[in-house]
């Protein structure tokens, strides 16, 4: 049960039997001091079913204890095992860092919300949880950037390419860092915002305003945290796969001539 004394299943069934649905809304349980930050798009959805709450913040509160617990031993093993601790584990401690601190700042507050159907946070909760959100996967995601050129520099260029080194990978960590946070602290600061999204137990940035300065922050982004990590990636690992097939090729022809 809700601690606002929201309907339950039961009750959510009967309204929509006796036809009061249609005249509710997915912002209908948003608390007062919330509503300045939810956009008029959310006004046309119905609410969701009680029952899709629940198993969503099952399944969430599940992944989040695999992640933390996955993450954290990765994080522990490569940081005490000595012979691990070369310059491209260094990136790869990074990726469960990052991952780990997502699944911790994100999984807690998603249970709770789903467990009260709404989000019950408040107001500055919710930009830290949109702002974590966005600093964790935008750190993640280029960290997978840097792996696949670092693989890239290796399979591809081989033994021409240039070592990775402890100060370089020490190095690029920072950049990840500094960028992620860079376009994460933006929306705090009046470029774009973070507001209640869905089923209003998330928060994200608002991808809804059609305000030129937030728009713009939302391309931008795109751009730089989705768009050139992801095709940098495909392109590293497409000429990856390429010389791999080479040397399986390779060997095939070998084994052949034998």
């Amino acid at each position: 049960m809700s601690v606002m004394g929201e309907p339950s299943y039961a009750m959510w069934a009967a309204q929509r039997a006796a036809g009061f649905g249609g005249n509710m809304t997915v912002v209908d349980k948003v608390l007062p001091d919330m509503l300045h930050m939810v956009d008029a798009y959310w006004y046309q959805f119905p609410p969701m079913n009680p029952l899709w709450h629940g198993i969503l913040g099952f399944m969430i509160g599940v992944l989040g204890v695999i992640s933390i617990l996955g993450n954290g031993m990765v994080v522990y093993i490569f940081s005490t095992t000595k012979p691990l601790r070369t310059p491209s584990n260094l990136l790869v401690v990074n990726l469960a860092f990052s991952d780990f601190l997502m699944m911790t700042t994100m999984s807690p507050p998603m249970v709770i919300n789903c467990y009260n159907e709404t989000w019950v946070l408040g107001p500055f909760f919710c930009e830290l949880y949109g702002m974590f959100g966005s600093l964790f996967g935008c750190a993640s995601i280029w960290t997978m950037t840097f792996i696949a050129l670092d693989r890239y520099n290796v399979i591809v260029k081989g033994l021409s390419a240039k070592p990775l080194t402890k100060k370089t990978a020490l190095l690029r960590i920072l950049i990840i860092w500094a960028m992620s946070i860079g376009w994460t602290i933006a929306p705090l600061f009046g470029w774009n915002r973070y507001v209640p999204e869905g089923n209003m137990t998330a928060c994200g940035t608002d991808y809804l305003n059609k305000d030129p300065l937030s728009r713009s922050y939302i391309m931008v982004y795109a751009v730089f945290v989705y768009f050139t990590p992801l095709f940098t990636i495909i392109y590293s690992y497409f000429f990856i796969v390429q010389v791999r097939i080479r040397i399986l090729s390779s060997m095939n022809n070998y084994k052949i001539v034998i």
